[in-house]
């Protein structure tokens, strides 16, 4: 694989158990460094002036009013109107969706554990027609205007987005988690509102007993980063 220029990334981390993962692995296999700022730790906001590009990282659902989501926002904002290559996991996903104007809210079901994900007919992934990725999630979003659509589960129509030629991505769907924070995730992650009376949940035990998932997904997270930072650096 071509290595593209070097680029200094900022990742920002909501909660300890909801880190970068593989993410972290494969920019520094890439020659690309990063500097993960921890909100949860009362480190303040980066400014975008000082990255070539932004990951935000997942979150607990119910945490949106914490004391870093305005500026968190503005960032996001900035690097919209930037034209700064934007990544976003789970929440983070979200966070974007809605700057786009797109809807957000909760979803008929909450969806936690491996699920079976429809590729859109019109997706500009470039990923498997069908393929498991692990879900974490009540709230939803729908399409922002403009965006192509990842695909979906059975339960949630648009689990990601690609947005102005793939430079923005959001992603519902966790491709990023190898052994080690998927167990950790597993531990001591809540789970959404709606667990209980879901019928789309797995056990700690069922998620922790297919955990060979997620080295089926580790060419594809590779597949998406490196299809995200090579069209935002095209643009």
């Amino acid at each position: 694989m071509t290595r593209e220029a070097h680029m200094h990334i900022h990742m920002l981390q909501h909660q300890p158990h909801q880190g970068p993962a593989r993410i972290a692995d494969w920019l520094t296999s890439m020659g690309h460094s990063y500097t993960i700022f921890h909100l949860h730790q009362r480190e303040l906001v980066p400014r975008i002036s000082d990255c070539d590009a932004l990951i935000v990282l997942d979150d607990h659902e119910d945490n949106e009013q914490q004391s870093w989501s305005r500026a968190e926002r503005k960032l996001i904002d900035q690097a919209l109107d930037g034209q700064k290559p934007l990544l976003g996991i789970g929440t983070g996903a979200l966070r974007i969706a809605e700057l786009l104007g797109a809807p957000v809210g909760h979803g008929t079901n909450a969806e936690v554990g491996w699920q079976h994900i429809n590729l859109a007919s019109d997706s500009s992934f470039d990923l498997p027609d069908d393929f498991t990725a692990l879900l974490w999630h009540r709230q939803v979003f729908g399409l922002p205007d403009d965006a192509l659509p990842l695909g979906g589960s059975e339960t949630s129509p648009v689990l990601g987005f690609a947005w102005d030629a793939g430079r923005v991505v959001g992603l519902a769907c966790q491709l990023h988690h190898h052994r080690q924070s998927l167990a950790a995730q597993v531990e001591s992650v809540p789970a959404p509102a709606g667990y209980d009376d879901s019928p789309w949940v797995q056990s700690s035990e069922a998620i922790l007993a297919e955990a060979h998932h997620v080295d089926e997904l580790a060419p594809l997270l590779d597949r998406v980063l490196s299809q995200w930072l090579r069209t935002a650096a095209a643009t």
